[in-house]
């Protein structure tokens, strides 16, 4: 799960890095294309049916997947990584009311509307649409875990969003650098070695462990920002991320998500 966690925020890095030019969808879509690949060649190497059994819910594990991934991209390139990665924690909030409120209450310190470096709330608000998803996503792995393989799983990710971005991609393509198309290829991989690394988690830790763990990203996300960046984290920021932080861990205490 640490690798995982690491992997991803080396990916939003490269998200981050392109996405000021590049539209999202074609940053989702060369994602897709890195990772269809190297999915199935997974599935082929592990000698596993690559349609898998459930695949009505395969299928929508997909659609939600590539939704929430357009959300988290373009939260990515909008606002701080820091910011950004926090609010993705959201998604165990969806699930309990009681850390609901603190999980707001974390999102309005780290979003500050009424202060002058105040975040742009239609990207915050992307960004917990982004965690909505997300939640709704990793239930349905929950779920697929019990009769697919892993790989399968991983597989479907990139074989739905890759034909939901490419309409989107023809409709404003921009004609990527080298430069941008090495970090496209980084964003791919990374991503690639995250959901391997997060998909094995989530079938083979408890929930509650898994994402705390998980929340060492947010560490990441704010070494890289700081770093690359040049982004600071202010007091607030830092008890928003806090607050968030004990609303997923008190969410993932409840006896439904184990």
């Amino acid at each position: 799960m640490l690798l995982s966690a690491l992997a991803f925020s080396l990916m939003v890095v490269g998200v981050k890095q392109v996405g000021d030019r590049l539209p999202i969808a074609e940053v989702v879509l060369a994602r897709a294309l890195v990772s269809l690949v190297l999915s199935y060649g997974m599935v082929r190497r592990l000698g596993v049916d690559p349609w898998g059994r459930r695949r009505g819910l395969l299928l929508l594990r997909g659609l939600v997947g590539s939704a929430a991934l357009f959300c988290v991209y373009a939260a990515v390139v909008h606002l701080p990584l820091a910011a950004a990665t926090v609010l993705q924690y959201l998604y165990p909030t969806f699930t309990a009311l009681l850390a609901m409120g603190l999980g707001w209450l974390g999102v309005l310190l780290v979003a500050q509307p009424t202060a002058s470096s105040a975040l742009p709330v239609a990207w915050v608000l992307v960004a917990v649409a982004g965690a909505l998803l997300t939640a709704v996503a990793y239930v349905s792995v929950r779920s697929l875990a019990e009769s697919e393989e892993p790989a399968v799983i991983i597989f479907y990710f990139p074989l739905v969003a890759l034909p939901m971005s490419l309409p989107l991609v023809l409709l404003d393509p921009v004609l990527p650098t080298p430069a941008e198309l090495l970090w496209l290829l980084g964003v791919g991989v990374f991503t690639q070695l995250g959901q391997v690394g997060l998909t094995r988690a989530l079938t083979q830790l408890p929930a509650a462990r898994a994402t705390a763990i998980s929340y060492v990203q947010v560490g990441f996300a704010a070494l890289w920002g700081w770093w690359i960046f040049g982004e600071a984290i202010d007091l607030p920021t830092a008890i928003g991320a806090a607050l968030i932080l004990m609303a997923t861990l008190i969410c993932l205490g409840q006896p439904l998500l184990r």
